[in-house]
C-alpha cells in the first residue's frame, strides 16, 4: 500500500498497522461481504491476508484475485440480475435427477456439484490456482472423516473453495487430496483466528448474527436444515468471541435474509452499508491512534 495515497495515513507517514480481515459463512448474507471489501478499498488498504469460510471464501478469492470491491459489487449483481439465467445455471450443475429419485429410490434431485457452480458462477478473473492470486488467501472446510477444520493456502483453488462452500443437503462433498470436504461453517464459520499472526489489525465481518423476528410456526424443512446450520455457527462464533475477538467485528444488518435470498443481492448490499460506514470509521480511527502513538 502506498501511505502518500492513503487518505487514512496522509503524507509523511512512517509506519503503518497492517490489516487482516475474515469473511465468513452465511450464504446469500455473504453478500454483504463485498460492501467491507469496498469500504477497504475506499481507505486505500490492501489487506494483508483474507481468509474465509464458505460465502467468505468464495467472495475472498475474486477479491485476493485483483478485482476491487466495486467490480465484485458489479459482476455480482449482473450474475446474479437474471433468475431464468441463474436457474439454469443452477439445474446444469445438478448432481442426480428427479428421475433417480422416483424410478430408482435414490439421488438428490437438488445436490448441487460445488466446483460446476464455481465454474459457472465464478469471475473469469479468478485463477485456477492459490499461487495466482494477488493477494494472500486462507480457505477453511471440514474435512469430513477426520471431523477437522482444513486450512488451505496453496494448490488448486476452485476444489477448495467448492469444498468450503459444500453445505450438506444442498452441495455434494468435494474430494481433495485424499479427503472429502464440506462447509467450513461446521467448524470455523468465522476464521479471524488465523490472522493474528499477519497482521496488527484483523477484522471479522459475522454475517450469521441475528434472526428475523416472525409469528412462531412450524419451519419448513429447507428452513429448518439450513435455520439448525445457522443456530450452530452462531454458537460456535459466541465462543470464539469470548476467547479472542477481532480488533474490529463488523456485523452487516441482514438478519431478515436468508441463506438462499440471492436474487436479494441489491437488498443485501444496501442494508451491509451502514456497517460499511462503521468499518470505515473504525479503521481511521485506528490508524489515526497509531499514527499518534
Amino acid at each position: 500500500m502506498d501511505a502518500g495515497a492513503n487518505p487514512i495515513l496522509g503524507r509523511g507517514a512512517v509506519s503503518e498497522p497492517i490489516v487482516a480481515i475474515a469473511l465468513g459463512s452465511g450464504g446469500a448474507r455473504g453478500i454483504a461481504h463485498i460492501a467491507a471489501l469496498e469500504a477497504l478499498d475506499e481507505l486505500g488498504v490492501t489487506p494483508a491476508a483474507i481468509a474465509g469460510t464458505s460465502i467468505g471464501a468464495m467472495v475472498g478469492a475474486a477479491y485476493a484475485a485483483g478485482m476491487s470491491g466495486r467490480e465484485i459489487r458489479a459482476y455480482a449483481l449482473g450474475a446474479l440480475r437474471n433468475r431464468r439465467e441463474v436457474m439454469g445455471k443452477l439445474l446444469r450443475a445438478r448432481v442426480g435427477r428427479f428421475s433417480d429419485l422416483v424410478l430408482h429410490g435414490r439421488g438428490n434431485p437438488v445436490l448441487l456439484d460445488g466446483e460446476v457452480c464455481l465454474d459457472l458462477f465464478w469471475p473469469e478473473a479468478v485463477p485456477d490456482f492459490f499461487e495466482d492470486l494477488v493477494k494472500p488467501l486462507l480457505v477453511v472446510a471440514t474435512d469430513f472423516y477426520d471431523r477437522s477444520e482444513l486450512v488451505m493456502s496453496s494448490g488448486p483453488l476452485g476444489p477448495a473453495v467448492a469444498g468450503s462452500m459444500a453445505i450438506p443437503g444442498l452441495i455434494q462433498p468435494v474430494a481433495y487430496n485424499g479427503r472429502y470436504l464440506i462447509d467450513g461453517g461446521a467448524v470455523n464459520p468465522l476464521p479471524y483466528d488465523l490472522l493474528f499472526d499477519h497482521a496488527d489489525i484483523v477484522v471479522g465481518v459475522d454475517v450469521t448474527f441475528g434472526s428475523r423476528r416472525r409469528e412462531p410456526r412450524r419451519p419448513a424443512p429447507f428452513e429448518s436444515m439450513f435455520g439448525a446450520a445457522q443456530i450452530m455457527q452462531g454458537a460456535i462464533t459466541a465462543q470464539k468471541l469470548k476467547m479472542r475477538p477481532p480488533d474490529i467485528l463488523v456485523r452487516p444488518g441482514v438478519e431478515q435474509f436468508t441463506v438462499l435470498d440471492f436474487r436479494r443481492a441489491s437488498q443485501i448490499l444496501r442494508a451491509a452499508e451502514p456497517a460499511k460506514d462503521e468499518l470505515k470509521r473504525q479503521l481511521s480511527a485506528r490508524f489515526e491512534a497509531a499514527l499518534r502513538d
